[in-house]
């Protein structure tokens, strides 16, 4: 029931604007701290932009080339875990509702599955895997991106399926099909639009969570960002710090991009109708 154009019991515009602000402190108050930290000048007291600017005039030369070869890892295999997660992902969740709604809990049980389930554990378990397939295939570094399309596999089901329970997608369906459409151009001119959002928004979890891992790639003896992070703040824990907050102003501008793209073109309003 709507009161006035809004919502029943929804929050007033101050309580809104004082959870958010709360919200918005707590994730400020490290982030500030990094950059205070980045900009002290040492026992000399004081504050200077002097290890920024040498990072940035050195190109990132010398000791820091290694993070750009590391970043360059990292947006490979966050390619490859979002290509993995939706195009295994997306059509079995589809085939499921539409047409084995039986097997929804199975699928669930199975996608949600890897959360509970430790990093440490799951390189236990998948080492003896990465072994066999290092002879068969090599030991490059995109071979992470299958294990990190197991760690992503909950939070991007959630974010899908929280889609497709707001489409009718049994009728859209229905309807294109019933028009001559064949199964791949319903999927793709019918189905991943109306789903946008959730596929923009599970691709979103996906990139921020391989940017963000430490540990597969650490026990594997693979190279990503974190682990080239570890590496650079044990001699230059300050750039360490400077390298992490531009991965996270990128991740921060990737999410507004997606929002962007998940907001779809608006519709303009014209005068004179009803």
């Amino acid at each position: 029931m709507s009161i006035a154009g809004g919502v029943a019991h929804a929050p007033s515009r101050v309580t809104r604007t004082a959870i958010l602000g709360a919200i918005g402190l707590i994730f400020a108050i490290p982030i500030v701290a990094m950059v205070e930290f980045t900009l002290r000048k040492g026992l000399d007291g004081g504050h200077d932009f002097s290890r920024w600017t040498t990072l940035f005039e050195s190109g990132f030369a010398g000791p820091y080339r290694s993070v750009l070869t590391a970043l360059g890892n990292s947006l490979a295999l966050a390619i490859g875990t979002v290509a993995i997660v939706l195009l295994l992902l997306v059509p079995t969740m589809l085939l499921v509702h539409i047409r084995f709604p039986q097997l929804r809990r199975a699928l669930e049980f199975i996608c949600i599955l890897p959360i509970t389930i430790p990093a440490i554990v799951l390189v236990v378990g998948l080492a003896p895997v990465y072994a066999v397939m290092a002879r068969l295939f090599g030991s490059g570094v995109w071979t992470l991106a299958f294990a990190y399309g197991i760690t992503v596999l909950p939070f991007a089901y959630r974010a899908i399926q929280s889609n497709i329970d707001g489409v009718d997608v049994k009728t859209l369906t229905e309807a294109a099909r019933t028009l001559g459409a064949s199964w791949l151009s319903v999927l793709v001119h019918v189905l991943v639009p109306n789903l946008r959002r959730g596929i923009l928004a599970g691709a979103f979890i996906a990139v921020a969570v391989v940017l963000g891992e430490f540990t597969i790639a650490s026990l594997l003896n693979r190279i990503n960002l974190q682990t080239a992070l570890v590496v650079v703040s044990k001699t230059d824990p300050y750039t360490a710090v400077i390298l992490s907050l531009l991965a996270l102003i990128f991740a921060f501008g990737l999410l507004l991009l997606i929002g962007k793209l998940g907001s779809g073109p608006r519709v303009r309003s014209v005068k004179g109708t009803t």
